[in-house]
C-alpha cells in the first residue's frame, strides 16, 4: 500500500517531525510505502504532489493545528494528533488501512463516534493554530529585547542608541502583532481566509482596549465563529457570489466584530485583564511558590499538549509589554527539566534503560537545553506511569524554587542558550540551581521507580 500523510504541531519544532519519523519507520517495519509532509515553523517540507496524492491508498493527517484538507477530497482520509502518531505509528497506519476497506455497522458507529470527538477537540485545534503563528512573533521580539536589555536593562530608553533600536523592533515591532496574528489565526482555522480580516482587527482592538491576550482570544473565536454563520445564512444570487469574499464577508464580519469589541466586551475584559495582571504583580512567598509548582505540573503532564501550551502561552504573554517576567521564568527552567531529568537517569541508571534508551538519552540532554520539552515523549510513551510522575514531580520543584528565587526571564523561548545575555534573566545563578534542583529530583527519582531492564 501507498500511504501519505502530513504531520504539524503548534510549535512546529519537535512534535512535527518525531511523528513523521515515528510513521516512517513504522511503515517500513510493516512493508508499506509512506510519503510524509512535515509543516514545522520552517514551512511545508517533503511537499506531497498532486501525483502522489492521486497513487495514495489512504491519508493520515497526524496534526494538532489546522491544515488544508481540500486536496484529499474524495480520498480515504484518517486524523488524529502528533501524539498519536508518536506512541502507536502502526496502529495509526492499521486504522487507515482499515478505513480504505469496506466501512461495516460497527465501524459506522465508530466514525460517528470519531466525528462527535473531533467537534468537541474543535475548539482546541483553533487555538493551537493561532498559538502557532503567534510563536516566532513572541521568540523574535523576546530575543530582540533581550539583546537590547544586554545593553543595560534600561538603555533603550536612550534614543538613538542601538539598544533603543532593538527594543523597538522588538516591543513595539514583533510584539505589536503578537494578539492580532493569534485572533486572526484562530479566526481563519474557524472560517478559512475570509477570517483572517475580522480576526486582526478585533485583536488590533483587544490590544487598544487594553483587553490584551484575553481579549485577543475572544475576538479569534467571535470573529471566526461570526464568519463562518454568514457564510451559511447568507445567499447571493450566483452573479454576485464573487463580492462574497471580497466585500460582503469582510466588511460585515468585521463591522459586527470591531462593534462588539469596543461597544460590549472591551471594557470587561479589560478590568480582568488588569486585575489578573495586578494579581500576578502582588504574588509573593507561599502563593508565588505555589502558582510556581502548578506551571511546573502543567508543562511536565503532557510534555508540548494542550497543558504544556497553556502555561507556556500563559508565560509568554506577561512579557507582552517587554518586561521582564517570573512566570515565563518558571514556564521555561521547568519545561526543561523532563528530558534533562530524563537523560540524567540514563546516566546514573543504566541497568534500567536498554541501550537505544541509553543513544535517546545522549539526544535527550540537547533537547532538554534547548527548552524542548518534548524530548521526553519516547520515554513517557514507553513507561509512562513511571517517568511521567518523575518529571511532573521534578518541573514542579524546579517552578517553585524559580518563583521562590524571583527569578525573571525576559525571553520566551530560548533555553539555556539566552541565558549568556546580559540581562536576560534575573537572579541568574539561582535560577540555574532551580533547573538543576529540578532535574536532579526527576532522574533520582525515576531511577528508585524503574524497574532492572532483563
Amino acid at each position: 500500500m501507498k500511504l501519505l500523510a502530513v504531520t504539524s504541531c503548534p510549535t512546529g519544532i519537535a512534535h512535527t517531525y518525531m511523528a513523521a519519523e515515528a510513521l516512517q519507520m513504522a511503515a517500513k517495519e510493516m512493508g508499506h510505502e509512506i510519503k510524509v509532509e512535515t509543516q514545522g515553523s520552517v514551512g511545508a517540507e517533503n511537499v506531497l504532489t498532486s501525483e502522489d496524492i492521486k497513487e495514495a491508498h489512504a491519508i493520515i493527517l497526524a496534526v494538532d493545528t489546522n491544515v488544508d484538507k481540500s486536496r484529499f477530497v474524495g480520498l480515504t482520509v484518517v486524523e488524529a494528533s502528533v501524539k498519536d502518531a508518536i506512541k502507536d505509528a502502526k496502529s495509526l497506519i492499521n486504522r487507515a488501512l482499515e478505513a480504505k476497506s469496506k466501512l461495516t455497522l460497527t465501524e459506522e458507529v465508530a466514525k460517528s463516534k470519531a466525528e462527535e470527538k473531533e467537534s468537541r477537540t474543535g475548539v482546541y485545534k483553533h487555538l493551537m493554530t493561532g498559538v502557532s503563528f503567534m510563536i516566532p512573533f513572541v521568540v523574535a521580539g523576546g530575543l530582540l529585547i533581550a539583546f537590547s536589555f544586554a545593553f543595560g536593562i534600561k538603555a533603550f530608553e536612550q534614543e538613538g542608541t542601538l539598544a533603543a533600536a532593538l527594543f523597538k523592533m522588538g516591543a513595539q515591532g514583533a510584539f505589536s502583532f503578537m494578539v492580532p496574528i493569534l485572533s486572526g489565526y484562530i479566526a481563519y482555522s474557524i472560517a478559512d481566509r475570509p477570517g483572517l480580516v475580522p480576526g486582526m482587527v478585533g485583536g488590533f482592538l483587544a490590544g487598544n482596549l487594553g483587553a490584551g491576550f484575553l481579549g485577543g482570544l475572544l475576538a479569534g473565536f467571535l470573529a471566526g465563529y461570526t464568519v463562518y454563520y454568514l457564510k451559511k445564512y447568507i445567499k447571493l444570487p450566483k452573479s454576485m457570489e464573487g463580492l462574497m469574499p471580497v466585500l460582503v464577508l469582510p466588511v460585515l464580519s468585521t463591522l459586527i466584530v470591531g462593534l462588539i469589541m469596543i461597544y460590549i466586551l472591551g471594557s470587561p475584559i479589560k478590568a480582568i485583564n488588569d486585575g489578573l495582571t495586578s494579581w500576578l504583580k502582588g504574588l509573593s512567598g507561599t502563593n508565588a511558590v505555589l502558582l510556581g509548582a502548578i506551571i511546573g505540573l502543567m508543562m511536565a503532564f503532557d510534555m508540548g499538549g494542550p497543558v504544556n501550551k497553556a502555561a507556556y502561552t500563559f508565560g509568554a504573554a506577561t512579557i507582552a509589554a517587554g518586561q521582564p517576567s517570573t512566570i515565563m521564568a518558571a514556564v521555561m527552567a521547568a519545561g526543561m527539566v523532563p528530558p534533562l531529568g530524563i537523560a540524567l537517569a540514563t546516566v546514573i541508571a543504566k541497568n534500567k534503560f536498554t541501550p537505544q534508551e541509553r543513544e535517546a538519552g545522549k539526544a535527550a540532554w540537547a533537547l532538554g537545553i534547548s527548552f524542548i520539552t518534548e524530548g521526553a515523549i519516547p520515554f513517557a510513551a514507553a513507561d509512562p506511569l513511571r517517568v511521567i510522575p518523575s518529571i511532573m514531580v521534578g518541573s514542579a520543584v524546579t517552578g517553585a524554587l524559580s518563583m521562590l528565587f524571583k527569578c525573571t526571564l525576559a525571553v520566551p523561548h530560548g533555553g539555556i542558550f539566552v541565558l549568556p545575555i546580559p540581562n536576560a534573566v534575573g537572579n541568574l545563578a539561582m535560577y540555574v540551581v532551580a533547573i538543576i534542583v529540578g532535574t536532579v529530583v526527576s532522574g533520582f527519582m525515576l531511577s528508585a521507580l524503574k524497574k532492572n531492564v532483563e
